[in-house]
């Protein structure tokens, strides 16, 4: 005998079999960039992972993070490339012409007004990301990260220009 059904998911078929519909288009582009060529035996593999992984890792964050504006969303991208190239290129000028004494080597701790975990770890990234400046500890209360700054000759500057650069941004895009 057939027991009344009692799964409380609302989720429609195609939110149970794609639960993360943009990780997967990710996943699909990131696989033709690594292929290097487009098939379309290649574009079936990468769609094939992307639906596998997407629904297997789907009971890890069953939640999509809440986003305000994606127009700012893909502004802060844009932003945060542009901040990796001249980092680059600013890192590349003090490895070749300053002296490893000479760099004002410091650490810092960020005081954070984020408090979204994906907000958070979105900031901590783009420190990491952008040559110069590693993000290395969070506070256990969430409140500060610590950073490690290549060339900081003032850690109130870098603090500030942290905050606002980015932290200011995704205070707009996240909740």
């Amino acid at each position: 005998m057939d027991s009344p059904r009692t799964d409380t998911d609302t989720r429609s078929r195609f939110e149970r079999w794609l639960p993360h519909p943009w990780l997967t288009l990710m996943l699909v582009v990131l696989w033709m960039l690594l292929l290097n060529s487009f098939s379309v035996g290649g574009l079936l593999m990468g769609v094939l992972l992307g639906v596998v992984i997407s629904h297997l890792t789907s009971q890890f964050w069953p939640e999509r993070p809440p986003i305000k504006s994606y127009r700012k969303a893909v502004v802060y991208l844009g932003l945060v490339a542009w901040d990796v190239v001249v980092a680059n290129l600013q890192v590349a000028r003090l490895i070749l012409f300053r002296r490893a004494d000479a760099l004002n080597v410091r650490w810092v701790v960020l005081p954070l007004e984020l408090r979204s975990p994906e907000a958070i770890s979105v900031l901590a990234g783009t420190i990491t990301m952008t040559p110069g400046t590693v993000s290395c500890d969070l506070a256990a209360d969430g409140r500060s990260l610590l950073v490690h700054c290549l060339d900081a000759p003032d850690a109130e500057d870098a603090v500030r220009a942290m905050k606002d650069r980015y932290e200011a941004r995704l205070k707009e895009i996240f909740p």
